[in-house]
């Protein structure tokens, strides 16, 4: 008696294998390709993209039109103001916080908008006043 194992020969090229179990050989090997698996890692951060973007509109306080238009004006104030047209005032379509930099509640105010006449009345606006930390220089707002 051998003791010898019969020598295995792969599945796929055996004919007296059955058919089923060539095809899931084959399917394994398809599963498990080195492209396959690389293409499906580039793809996760669109795939995470895509479910967050989704995840976004289903959650938004806004209708699904203007979250689009709200989550584009996260971008900045040059490609919000391309959209639609603004200023934006707070809790409103198109305002975040960090596009409003002196807190009064209005986000991407044009230069016209900031601009107060300077009449008798008026007192003139007064200049920055500089202030050093360390070697960086900073502008009082």
């Amino acid at each position: 008696m051998s003791t010898h194992a019969p020598e295995r020969r792969p599945l796929l090229t055996d004919p007296n294998a059955p058919a089923r179990i060539r095809r899931a050989e084959a399917l394994r090997r398809r599963a498990l390709s080195p492209i396959r698996i690389l293409l499906m890692i580039l793809m996760l951060p669109v795939t995470t993209a895509v479910i967050g973007f989704s995840v976004y509109l289903r959650t938004s306080d806004f209708e699904q039109e203007e979250a689009v238009l709200h989550l584009i004006a996260m971008a900045g104030c040059p490609t919000a103001l391309k959209v639609i047209p603004g200023p934006y005032y707070a809790g409103e379509l198109g305002y975040h916080l960090r596009n409003d930099p002196d807190g009064n509640g209005v986000a991407c105010e044009t230069p016209q908008q900031l601009a107060v006449p300077v009449t008798a009345e008026a007192p003139q606006l007064a200049q920055p006043v500089e202030r050093s930390v360390g070697s960086a220089k900073f502008l009082r707002p």
